[in-house]
């Protein structure tokens, strides 16, 4: 069975067609594209299918994940200026169906294709079979997603979420600090405002601008030439950086500490997944202790936030594999 598969992120976008039998794919085809470059979501979908000599003739099934609110087969990129319809999509390209869903649905329903090497481990926990999930990440934005298993099927069906938009939290005088100093500038202070990669770039801004540390002329020309996140992050992590650091920290914090708030909403006994594009890259950053502290520290409830099972997802392709993995499971519903 061949389905086409799309993972629509602020930054860049994937997408694949792959052969799925008996549970196990091969993939035919896969490009990843900058979406800044196209105007819309048809464009480079067009793009795609002239490169890799494709069509919608043989295909069973189309499964777009996107960044953005999707609403009755209608999905609003939220970094991006790209409207989404099913569709249309089916009519302009002759696909038989076409499903959009939010990138981090993707993700929980890629989670199960993922094997032991996919992931690293920031608390063991106690796992329960069958138990609720959930996944938070930041990138581009901020993801999050609850996974809740379904004895008829056998396998979790995601609930997608906008938590990643509720109110910023501060814990501590410098992030109630923070807090003031975004409040100037934005009429909601979000997570996503603080915990993403331009996330990382305010944290770094409000810090030199409050801590008295100078900024190092090594980075300052880095922010000057590309992506300021990155430079950032690898002045942090390569060069020791102390500015830089600390806004690492800062933000590895923030991550554990709405970490923990997800897991205290939904009580993922069966595990909390790290994904998104941030993590991999400052996986050392994670292990050193500040995400678990921030995670665990919730008073009474401390004890109860031990129970549960965090792991870091390392795979990259986790959305495009969910895209896909639902893309098929949605086709053989129609056989």
């Amino acid at each position: 069975m061949k389905v086409l598969a799309a993972d629509i992120g602020g930054t860049k976008t994937l997408l694949q067609i792959t052969e799925w039998g008996e549970n196990t794919p091969q993939v035919l085809a896969e490009q990843r594209y900058l979406s800044g470059d196209y105007s819309s979501f048809n464009d480079l979908l067009r793009t795609f299918l002239t490169e890799t000599g494709s069509t919608g003739n043989g295909l069973r099934g189309a499964c777009f994940a996107v960044a953005g609110v999707v609403t009755q087969g209608v999905a609003t990129a939220t970094n991006l200026p790209w409207r989404l319809d099913a569709t249309h999509l089916e009519a302009t390209f002759e696909l038989p169906q076409v499903v959009l869903i939010n990138d981090f649905t993707a993700i929980g329903y890629g989670i199960e294709g993922l094997t032991p090497d996919d992931f690293a481990i920031l608390q063991s926990g106690k796992p329960e079979v069958a138990a609720p999930q959930a996944v938070i990440g930041a990138g581009t934005g901020l993801g999050q997603a609850l996974l809740v298993w379904q004895e008829r099927t056998g396998h979790y069906q995601v609930l997608p979420t906008e938590g990643g938009h509720v109110d910023f939290a501060p814990q501590g005088k410098l992030q109630i600090a923070l807090l003031t100093y975004l409040s100037r500038q934005l009429d909601h202070v979000s997570y996503e405002r603080v915990l993403s990669g331009s996330g990382l770039v305010t944290l770094y801004h409000f810090l030199k601008k409050t801590s008295g540390m100078a900024e190092s002329p090594a980075l300052k020309k880095a922010l000057s030439e590309g992506d300021q996140a990155a430079a950032i992050s690898r002045s942090a992590l390569e060069h020791g950086d102390p500015l830089a650091g600390q806004a690492l920290d800062l933000l590895v914090q923030i991550y554990g500490a709405q970490a923990g708030n997800l897991a205290l909403a939904c009580l993922p006994r069966g595990g909390l997944f790290v994904a998104g594009g941030i993590a991999p890259k400052i996986i050392e950053r994670l292990q050193a202790g500040g995400f678990m502290e921030a995670f665990l520290s919730k008073g009474r409830l401390s004890e109860l936030m031990h129970q549960i099972p965090v792991k870091v997802i390392l795979e990259s392709k986790v959305g495009l594999l969910g895209a896909s993995r639902l893309a098929m499971r949605l086709a053989y519903e129609q056989l």
